[in-house]
């Protein structure tokens, strides 16, 4: 009886602490992560042994005993997670997210709960624990991915995306699975991700699909996970893909996945905190034949753009079987390292500019509301000089970020030969007549 009424006060006092959290409050909570700004995900799992693609078994509708050779060969004897938290560092990311298990219900770490882990492959050891070490000892904040799909589990039961939903024959054998006992096991393992590893920063669960054949916050008991995350981690912040958006304190960010929205994301008309996750190409998982590879400047204008609207960016890699990132992920990680190595002020800690300030044309820009800096990102170099409408009295100095150097700058007037017409309240800024050595130049405006 006591043991009941204590539960039962645990079970209100979580709720209370998240549906009455205020605004100030959760703000607060997040202030590291809004300011962090960039982060790297890690999609690692048997997938990367097919290389071609993380939802293989899915595509090509395999099956356990299918997909079991896997399993029994994996052996990243390469892993070397200070190597993959220095790179991460070098490219300027401040945190990082690992898929602990995904889709394919393969665990990372040595998970009581099931043998389908690591431990029992040929490696024989824990991935996450010297990863979380490694990112920490790097200053990175620690994220955990976490499926909430499981395409092995034996009381999972077949919906719309599992690999053998047009397998008639399977679905009768499995018919009776009981998505209690799945949601238990859920639970149970998101226990051990929160209480094994020391303070987890954030959680990225993944995802809800309700309606015809799919599953919700029902299937998952999706309040009560939330209430025991909340409970071992207080401070951790939690994406929105338990099927809580309508529930106070379900959610801490909203997660456009694969592409960038038109402006800051928006609940109810109001701006929340968002996160977009993106790949370097068409695959969250190695994918040896991909070649869709965004460039590094296409992924320099992702972050700015980005940051320009409010959000964070969460860029992912996939290693390979053998435990190393894809050269290809590596050269353009560097060379992202090297544009925030001088820039990186335009990005930690900046926001969407105020409304006063308008975006000129193919520029980007963003704003630091502590040191009251505005950056104007100039995505073509324009000859020799920019206007900023708006601008004319609001600026005290103007460099370069890139070696800051001195941008001078006039209020403009009427050109005489062209009599064009300019708005009374515009700034004018002499450039260089050449564009600055750098992927995309930053020019920094000390406001008044």
């Amino acid at each position: 009886m006591i043991s009941l009424l204590i539960s039962l006060f645990l079970s209100v006092s979580v709720k209370v602490c998240t549906s009455q959290e205020t605004e100030q409050q959760k703000m607060e909570r997040m202030k590291w992560w809004t300011k962090a700004r960039f982060g790297m995900f890690i999609h690692w799992g048997l997938y990367a042994m097919p290389a071609r693609h993380e939802w293989v078994k899915n595509r090509e509708r395999m099956t356990d005993e299918e997909y079991q050779k896997y399993f029994e060969l994996f052996d990243p004897d390469l892993y070397n997670p200070e190597e993959w938290a220095r790179i991460a560092k070098k490219a300027g990311m401040k945190y990082f997210v690992v898929t602990t298990k995904h889709h394919e219900g393969f665990c990372l770490w040595d998970s009581k709960y099931t043998d389908y882990k690591v431990t029992n492959t040929p490696y024989g050891k824990d991935l996450i624990k010297p990863m979380v070490k490694a990112f920490r000892n790097e200053g990175l904040r620690v994220g955990f991915y976490y499926s909430l799909l499981d395409w092995h589990h034996p009381e999972y039961p077949v919906d719309r995306f599992h690999p053998m939903r047009d397998n008639k024959e399977f679905r009768e054998k499995t018919r009776n699975r009981d998505i209690k006992k799945y949601a238990e096991y859920v639970s149970n393992q998101v226990r051990e991700l929160l209480t094994q590893f020391g303070k987890i920063d954030c959680l990225f669960l993944d995802f809800s699909f309700p309606g015809k054949d799919g599953k919700g916050r029902n299937d998952w008991q999706s309040e009560r996970l939330l209430k025991m995350i909340r409970k071992l981690q207080p401070d951790i912040i939690i994406n929105d893909r338990l099927d809580l958006l309508d529930v106070p304190g379900g959610w801490d960010f909203r997660t456009p996945e694969q592409f960038m929205p038109r402006e800051w994301v928006k609940v109810n008309g109001k701006k929340v905190p968002w996160e977009t996750c993106q790949t370097f190409s068409g695959s969250w998982g190695y994918y040896r034949d991909q070649y869709t590879w965004k460039s590094v400047r296409q992924l320099i204008v992702m972050l700015i753009e980005t940051v320009s609207k409010g959000g964070n960016l969460l860029l992912n890699v996939g290693p390979t079987a053998r435990g190393t990132f894809d050269k290809r992920a590596i050269e353009r990680l560097e060379g992202i390292g090297e544009w925030m190595k001088f820039h990186s002020r335009s990005i930690y800690g900046c926001t969407e500019a105020p409304e006063q300030f308008k975006k000129p044309d193919n520029c980007l820009l963003t704003y630091n509301p502590e040191t009251r800096r505005l950056y104007v990102h100039i995505l073509e170099w324009p000859p020799g000089r920019l206007y900023l409408d708006g601008f004319a009295g609001k600026v005290k100095y103007a460099q370069l970020l890139n070696d800051a150097s001195e941008i001078r700058f006039t209020k403009a007037r009427r050109s005489s030969v062209l009599s064009e017409k300019v708005p009374g309240n515009t700034l004018m800024l002499r450039l260089p007549v050449r564009k600055p050595d750098v992927i995309v130049p930053v020019i920094e405006l000390f406001l008044k």
